[in-house]
This record gives structure tokens, C-alpha cells and sequence, in this order.
């Protein structure tokens, strides 16, 4: 009797054990990273007679949990994608609506500025037009700093995500870690009972943290795991976890770098920051935040150029020459902001650079790095490509210069020391730096400075055109033209033209109040013929060209003057208002409009890719993640009928019980 006893309570005992497991895979059909446990049941040893082996019940020899460690790591995997990806889209999407917003984009306000000029043209001595022109520059001065500081927001906002995802990263850590301890210490561990629980609180917890970054897992003995970065940098080893960390960068103290702290060391990881949240936010950083800092400062600078420039050379209303209309790209201070030295420099750090403008136009978006080796050998690196484009050996005098496309770099003294390195921004704060200077109706130049007569006692039928504004300051020296030292006059008075013929040869020369001769040749009647130099380094070089046309007669005289009481002259306004259209920007490709666009066009190229990317990620996901809902999640249909065949076989094993004890009964019945 004890037999069949001990046969019907192995089975009551292992079914109950089956029915509490099923029911726990039912509870737990909605639980994030749980396994689906099952059952595996065995024979218990049979008891030998005479007659053969007798089986003695059943035992329960393992509870399995159905997971797997390849679609595990492919869900690693597909969501690291996805965190990446979706990290990047997010801020990509938040850039591009504000970039081609109608409410926050540049493109309404420069069209309208340009427009208000070219009415301004059409009627110079307006005050109401003029107002119009100071209020709509105004309005693309608000626009471009609305913009940039929109871009700084976007950029503390992703600061602030990837602090906190290092926070969030760092408990992963820690709980995993723990883990792996708590596991390695499971009692029954030795003789294979595995803590199924554990080890799914422990492979989502790796889940989670490779929604943050990538990582590679490796099992080691003791069913714990090793965790590092995808280059194999460790992250937690045993039940030892290292710490991610976020401080300024040494290279730009604008952005953060990664560190990495283990064994009282800490590592700058930043490079190997990828995939993820983390990586996507890192990525978004170096794609989409910086060149868009750049190309817009890159716009403010080419409109500030050229229209400071056309300003300067024309007259106001009162009859003064045009001064700045927006603030001076070359500022000796933001000339200096332009170059952040890095912080792991060699101290003292003595020296001192500045990064010049000299030609807005040829300027290209980016950030360059000066890197110095022994002796002073320098190399200026590409940020984006790593390539160098520049290297040489910096003199021992100050105010050497690296030229460079659209800008120089200029020494201006100190020391340097062998891999001392510097971030060279030409264009990163423009846009933070721009301001109108002008405020008064009156100041704005509309006319041109200059003008020329015809003297009524000409008998040649010879036109002067009415003369074409280079310059007020020597581009080689910077300093004023002996011609506009002074206000409302040319300060070395009127220029005559006068032409005189020999051996049948009509020549002309130009010659200034005191007889001194700026510019003389041969005139070709069948042609448009310019006068004086358009070369700064000239003698005759005057800032200004005329031209003249016809056949003027031997004798015949031409007067340029300072254009006094031209109130109603348009000539520079129609200037100013033709640059909108003008080709200004990118090597004389683009207009303002059209290189403000191309920052647009590419922020919205790299968007709708991420959008792609996002939703090839999304996918991969998912079908990672049905793989292993295929094998490790919970049927409830499944678990009901195992519920009902384990209910049915503990009845049964109940019932061989109730037959032992009628037989018991029977026996005892017997020997009354």
C-alpha cells in the first residue's frame, strides 16, 4: 500500500508544482522580459522485485525557462537600432520644423528686407520707405538670433537628455551587477536549478540598457555576465560595475563628452558612445546641431558682409557717406571668440589666435581644428572628414597668418607647445553676434557719393556714365581713401577728364585738383572705355570707376565730384536691393535666400533618411521581438489547456491515493 500511496502523492506533488508554474506563466503574460516557464518531468527510480522493476511515481527534474540567448542578443541589437534611430529622428524633426517654419524661418523675413529696399529705391527721399527698410532688417536681425537661440535650447535640451540618460544607464549598471551576484549565489545553482526569475530581470535590465547604447554581453561562469561598450570598453564585470559620466569637452566646452570611471581611473569614452539614445543624441550633436549653428552663421555673415559693404560706400540723407548698417563681422573680440583653445593644453597657455573674415562669400560650414607638433609645425584639420587641409610651420613673429578659404587664421602671440590644439569657428556664433546699427531714417545710404558732369562747351558726342562705387577704405590697409577723409566733399577735390589727341591718337587723362595725374591712356572710340584702377594696390587706385562712351572731341572735359545735395539718387539703393538676388554666398553660387535653403534642404534630406531609418528599425524590431515572443511568450490559450491536463492528472493521482486507502481499509478488515 505505501507504494501505490507513494506513487499517487509524487503525482499530486509534481502536478500541484506544474499547476502553480502554468499559473504563474498566465500571471505573467503581461510582465515586460518575462520567460515562459515549463515543466520537465521524470520517472522516478523504479524499486526491483523478483518479478522486474516496479516504477515508484514521477518527480519534476527541472523547471525550464524558455529563452534564448541569440534572440536575446538580437533584440540587444535591433534595439539599440531603434533607440538610435528614433533619438535622432526626434531632435532631427524638432530642427526641421523650426528651420522651415513661416513663423521662425529666415526666408519670409530676408525676401521681405529685399523688398522693402528695392520699394525704398523707387522714392529715396520717403521717410516712411526708409522706416520700412530699418524695421524689416530688424525683422531678419530677430529672426537669425531667434534662431540661434532656438538652436542653443535645442542643444542644453539635448545636454540635459544625455545627462540623464547616463543617470539611467549608470542604475542599469549597477542593477546588473547585483544581479549577477544574486544569481551566482541562487542556491540549487550547483546542481542546474536555474533563478529563472533573476535571469529575466537580468536580460531585460540588458535590454533596457541597450535602448541606451550599444553593448556586447558575454556569459562567464556562474551563469554571470560581462557588459561592455561595442569596442569592448567594460561596463560591468562580476558583480563590479563601472560609472558613465557626462562633463564639458575639452575641445568645445559647449558640448559634453562621455567618461567612463573604473578603479579610480576615468576615460574619456566619447567615441565610443554608439547606438542607442545615447549614440542617436551624440549623432544628432555632429550631423544636424552644429552644421546648422554653422550654415547660419555662415548667412549672417555673407548678408552682413556684403551689405555693410554696399552701405559704407554709399550717402546718407544729410550727406554723409554710409557707415555699418548691421554690427562688424571682424570685431577684434569676436575675431578671438572665433578660436577655443583646448582644455588639456599645455600650461601656461599663453597663446593667442583670432580667426578674420576676408571673404564671407567663400566661407564653407564647418569647424576646423589647429593642431601643433615640435617646433611650431602646425597642421589645421577638417572636424567633420579628419582630413588635413592645411599645415606649415607658424613663425616666430606676431601676427602671422594661416589663410583659408573665406577667412585667416591670425597669430597673435604667446607660446605654443607640441600637441597644444585649438577649435577654429568661423561661422558657429554669427548668428548670436549679428545686430542692426542703424537706427535713423536719415542714415540710411540710398545714393551713391559720386557723380560726373559733361561741360557744356564739349563738341564730341562722348557720355560718362555716372561712375561705379569699389570702395571708401583700402581692402589692402583698411584704412579710408585719401578721397573720403573726409565728409560731404572729396577730400583731394574734384577729378577732371580731359582728352587730347596727337599723331592722330585720342588719349585721355584723369587728374585730381592739384594736377597730379590718378590715370591716363588711349581712348578707343568703339568701345566703352573705364577709368582709373580698380586694383588697390595702385597708385591711382580712387575706390570709384567711370566709364565713358562715344567719340568725345580734343578739348572735351569731364568733371566726377562728390555727388552734394543727391537727396533723390537711388543708385546705391538699387544696389543694396539687388543684392537679394545677387550671388553671394558659396564661391558666388548662391543668394542669401538660396544658401539659407540649402540649410533647409539639408536638414530636411537628413530627416526624411532618419524617418527611413527610424522605420527599417522600428521593423527589425519588431520582428526580433515576435521571434521571441514565438518561443519565450506566454499562449494563454496554450497555458488553459495545460491547466485542465495537469487539473485532470492531479485528480487522477488523487484518486490512486483514495484507491490505497480502500485497499488499506480492505486489508485491515480482513485480520478483524
Amino acid at each position: 500500500m505505501a507504494g501505490l500511496m507513494g506513487i499517487g502523492l509524487s503525482g499530486i506533488l509534481s502536478h500541484q508544482t506544474a499547476l502553480n508554474t502554468t499559473g504563474n506563466n498566465i500571471t505573467n503574460a503581461n510582465t515586460e522580459g518575462y520567460s515562459r516557464q515549463e515543466v520537465q518531468f521524470a520517472t522516478q527510480e523504479g524499486q526491483r522485485t523478483g518479478a522486474g522493476s516496479i516504477g515508484s511515481g514521477v518527480t519534476i527534474e527541472n523547471i525550464r525557462r524558455l529563452a534564448d540567448d541569440y534572440l536575446n542578443q538580437q533584440i540587444r541589437e535591433d534595439s539599440s537600432l531603434y533607440g538610435e534611430q528614433e533619438a535622432l529622428n526626434t531632435e532631427l524633426t524638432r530642427l526641421d520644423n523650426l528651420l522651415g517654419g513661416d513663423t521662425t524661418g529666415l526666408s519670409d523675413a530676408l525676401n521681405n528686407f529685399f523688398a522693402a529696399l528695392q520699394s525704398a529705391s523707387e522714392d529715396p527721399t520717403s521717410l516712411p520707405q526708409r522706416q520700412a527698410v530699418i524695421s524689416e532688417a530688424q525683422q531678419v536681425v530677430n529672426r537669425i538670433q531667434g534662431l540661434n537661440e532656438e538652436l542653443i535650447q535645442q542643444r542644453e535640451s539635448v545636454k540635459t537628455q544625455m545627462q540623464q540618460g547616463v543617470a539611467d544607464a549608470n542604475t542599469l549598471l549597477q542593477s546588473i551587477a547585483e544581479l549577477n551576484l544574486a544569481i551566482s549565489e541562487s542556491p540549487g545553482l550547483a546542481q542546474g536549478q536555474m533563478p529563472n526569475e533573476l535571469l529575466d530581470q537580468r536580460d531585460e535590465k540588458l535590454r533596457q540598457l541597450a535602448e541606451l547604447v550599444s553593448i556586447r554581453v558575454t556569459a562567464t561562469e556562474g551563469s554571470q555576465v560581462n557588459v561592455s561598450l561595442a569596442n569592448g570598453v567594460a561596463l560591468v564585470v562580476g558583480g563590479n560595475a563601472s560609472v558613465l559620466g557626462t562633463r564639458a569637452s575639452a575641445e568645445d566646452p559647449l558640448s559634453l563628452e562621455f567618461t567612463l570611471t573604473a578603479g579610480g581611473r576615468t576615460l574619456v569614452v566619447d567615441d565610443q558612445i554608439n547606438g542607442g539614445t545615447l549614440g542617436g543624441l551624440r549623432r544628432f550633436e555632429a550631423e544636424g546641431l552644429q552644421p546648422a549653428f554653422d550654415d547660419l552663421g555662415r548667412v549672417a555673415l555673407a548678408l552682413s558682409e556684403s551689405v555693410n559693404h554696399q552701405h559704407a560706400i554709399g550717402m546718407d540723407l544729410e550727406g554723409d557717406l554710409g557707415g555699418l548698417f548691421f554690427s562688424s563681422i571682424n570685431d577684434l573680440e569676436v575675431q578671438r571668440s572665433r578660436v577655443v583653445a583646448n582644455a588639456n593644453n599645455q600650461q601656461p597657455q599663453t597663446a593667442q589666435f583670432a580667426v578674420e573674415i576676408s571673404d564671407a562669400s567663400a566661407l564653407e560650414g564647418g569647424t576646423w581644428i589647429l593642431q601643433f607638433g615640435d617646433n611650431g609645425s602646425y597642421e589645421v584639420i577638417d572636424q567633420a572628414s579628419g582630413e588635413v587641409v592645411n599645415r606649415g610651420r607658424l613663425p616666430s613673429d606676431p601676427e602671422a597668418e594661416i589663410n583659408m578659404p573665406g577667412f585667416n587664421i591670425r597669430y597673435e602671440g604667446g607660446s605654443v607647445n607640441a600637441g597644444d590644439k585649438f577649435l577654429i569657428q568661423p561661422t558657429r556664433n554669427a548668428a548670436a553676434n549679428i545686430d542692426l546699427e542703424i537706427s535713423r531714417e536719415e542714415d540710411l545710404a540710398l545714393a551713391s557719393p559720386i557723380k560726373a558732369t559733361t561741360s557744356e562747351d564739349n563738341l564730341g558726342t562722348g557720355v560718362i556714365s555716372q561712375g561705379t562705387m569699389l570702395n571708401v577704405r583700402n581692402p589692402l590697409t583698411n584704412t579710408l581713401l585719401p578721397g573720403f577723409t573726409q565728409q560731404q566733399t572729396l577730400a583731394n577735390g574734384r577729378l577732371t577728364v580731359s582728352f587730347t589727341e596727337a599723331a592722330g591718337v585720342l588719349s585721355y587723362s584723369v587728374t585730381d585738383a592739384l594736377g597730379t595725374v590718378l590715370d591716363t591712356g588711349p581712348y578707343d572710340p568703339g568701345q566703352t572705355n573705364t577709368l582709373l584702377s580698380a586694383d588697390p594696390g595702385d597708385p591711382g587706385y580712387q575706390g570709384f570707376q567711370f566709364e565713358i562712351s562715344g567719340e568725345p572731341a580734343p578739348g572735351d572735359t569731364f568733371i566726377i565730384d562728390f555727388n552734394s545735395g543727391g537727396v533723390s539718387d537711388n543708385r546705391n539703393a538699387e544696389l543694396l536691393a539687388a543684392l537679394g538676388t545677387a550671388n553671394t554666398m558659396n564661391g558666388g553660387t548662391q543668394s542669401f535666400a538660396e544658401g539659407y535653403a540649402g540649410l533647409v534642404e539639408d536638414v530636411g534630406v537628413k530627416t526624411r533618411q532618419s524617418q527611413l531609418d527610424l522605420e527599417a528599425a522600428q521593423t527589425l524590431l519588431e520582428q526580433s521581438t515576435n521571434q521571441r515572443e514565438a518561443m519565450s511568450g506566454v499562449n494563454l490559450d496554450e497555458e488553459a489547456g495545460k491547466l485542465i491536463q495537469y487539473q485532470a492528472a492531479y485528480n487522477a493521482s488523487a484518486q490512486v491515493i483514495a484507491v490505497a486507502q480502500d485497499l488499506f481499509d480492505t486489508l485491515l478488515q480482513s485480520f478483524r
